[in-house]
């Protein structure tokens, strides 16, 4: 048995433990202070659950009478599913995460004693046009630890591979940088590709980031911050991924609101439960004998969403670093769109099917595993009733699209509005500016889900029915 992995397991199987693997990572706080910050965490969880509760029940009230004539219609069972997944339900989750943004507890950061050495994987398929100014990015970083790039080139058929063993020199000026360039003999998939540079990796913090993604020169120092003031059984810090691309096209104004509103709520969110349900391969930080418990990433769609999964499963807690920043560039078009979300999508069914039993955790973060359940249903009565109903709406019959549904108008402003103030807040003490489109975020709250959620619909069915899968 590796030795990392037999030291780690007393932290995994009891969320108190305070031994040699917490002193390990410069943990000073005491067992009452977590047990402390635990129940502030369960209140604010049980005050954000009152409060979404209380809309939903609300929102059935009101809309009791619209439920009565959809049943007339069609018929009451079929009237209370749709009414369900259009309406009570999205109700309940806006809800709830206006709630725990409002009263999100502080995040936590402490500087370690020492800077540990760091791994960076970074694997590469077909990259020779971004590879050269990612790993100037990286060579370009702030980081007063050792920093290990590893630069994974999976069977590339262009320059990708001497692109990158081009940019050697780039690290030799700084004495703790390094880089490392693996050529694999074919392509064989990401997986397999980020499990090679897990192999062949020196420290036990491994990092990985995609091949087109720019980092903040602040951003791995804020990760391990974050790392080394969170529970002893912290296993991944998902950072902060934001759109490099914005102005590139209406495609991808939209998809900065998505990543700087949606995605980014969702994770402040989770991680304030210690159960972020995705560390993106695009920029996260892992233990690397978490990794190699949980048996490194697997050959899916979504290795990620998997991999993630099946750290929670093990007991280990994943969190969030708001202000650990990467810049990405995010599909141009929407077929390019339409295949990426898609890919989520046929992630998300992976690891329900291959971790189900994370449902039965006796955990806060269990609540979110369900969630992504519902989105199944949510996103096909929003592609097969939400969207025909508005269609109807339009010539005044209001069967599936009533006035019940602008109900969840109102949470869904105030949350963007508290998750812009956050954010933008963020981005300032940071001293990042960030170029804004609004015209963007118009698109991203009026036009997008319209394209996404059918998109969602077809990534599901692909993955139900044995659809191909690839890394695009």
């Amino acid at each position: 048995m590796d030795e990392r992995v037999a030291d780690l397991r007393p932290a995994v199987s009891d969320p108190t433990y305070v031994g040699p693997d917490r002193r390990a990572f410069g943990l000073r706080r005491d067992l009452a202070y977590w047990r402390k910050r635990a129940q502030r965490r369960n209140l604010i969880f049980a005050a954000s659950l009152a409060f979404a509760s209380l809309w939903m029940l609300i929102s059935v009230w009101l809309s009791l009478p619209w439920l009565s004539d959809l049943g007339n219609l069609s018929h009451p069972v079929l009237a209370m599913v749709v009414l369900t997944f259009i309406a009570y339900v999205p109700g309940f989750m806006n809800a709830f995460l206006l709630g725990s943004l409002a009263l999100r507890p502080n995040s936590l950061k402490e500087a370690p004693e020492g800077w540990p050495g760091i791994s960076v994987l970074v694997a590469a398929y077909q990259e020779e046009d971004l590879i050269a100014a990612t790993l100037r990015n990286l060579s370009e970083l702030t980081y007063p630890g050792q920093l290990e790039v590893i630069v994974i080139d999976d069977g590339s058929k262009d320059a990708t591979f001497s692109v990158a063993n081009a940019c050697v020199e780039m690290f030799a000026a700084t004495d703790n940088y390094s880089l490392r360039v693996e050529r694999m003999v074919k392509n064989s998939g990401k997986a397999r590709a980020l499990n090679h540079g897990l192999n062949i990796a020196s420290h036990e913090l491994v990092i990985t980031i995609d091949a087109d993604t720019l980092l903040e020169k602040g951003s791995i120092t804020a990760m391990v911050a974050h790392l080394y003031a969170s529970p002893p059984q912290t296993a991944a810090i998902a950072g902060s991924v934001l759109v490099a691309n914005t102005m590139e096209s209406w495609i991808t104004k939209a998809q900065q609101w998505d990543y700087f509103h949606g995605i980014a709520a969702v994770k402040r969110m989770q991680g304030n439960y210690n159960g972020t349900l995705v560390a993106q391969g695009a920029f996260s930080l892992y233990r690397r004998s978490a990794l190699v418990q949980a048996g490194g990433w697997p050959d899916t769609v979504g290795e990620d969403i998997v991999l993630t999964w099946s750290l929670l499963r093990r007991n280990y807690i994943v969190r969030h670093a708001e202000d650990a920043i990467a810049w990405t560039y995010a599909p141009a078009t929407l077929n390019e769109l339409s295949k990426q979300r898609k890919r989520w999508a046929r992630g998300m069914i992976e690891a329900l099917a291959i971790h189900k039993r994370l449902l039965g955790k006796r955990r806060l973060s269990t609540m979110f595993i369900y969630w992504n359940l519902m989105f199944i249903s949510i996103d096909l009565a929003f592609t097969l009733a939400f969207i025909p109903g508005l269609l109807l709406a339009l010539f005044g019959i209001f069967w599936l699209a009533g006035p019940i549904t602008l109900l969840v108008l109102p949470l869904a402003a105030l949350w963007n509005i508290v998750i812009y103030r956050i954010q933008t807040r963020m981005l300032r003490r940071e001293g990042i500016e960030m170029e804004k489109s609004w015209w963007g975020f118009i698109l991203y709250a009026f036009i997008y889900p319209f394209v996404m959620q059918p998109v969602s619909v077809w990534g599901y069915a692909a993955e139900l029915f044995g659809g191909k899968k690839n890394w695009d």
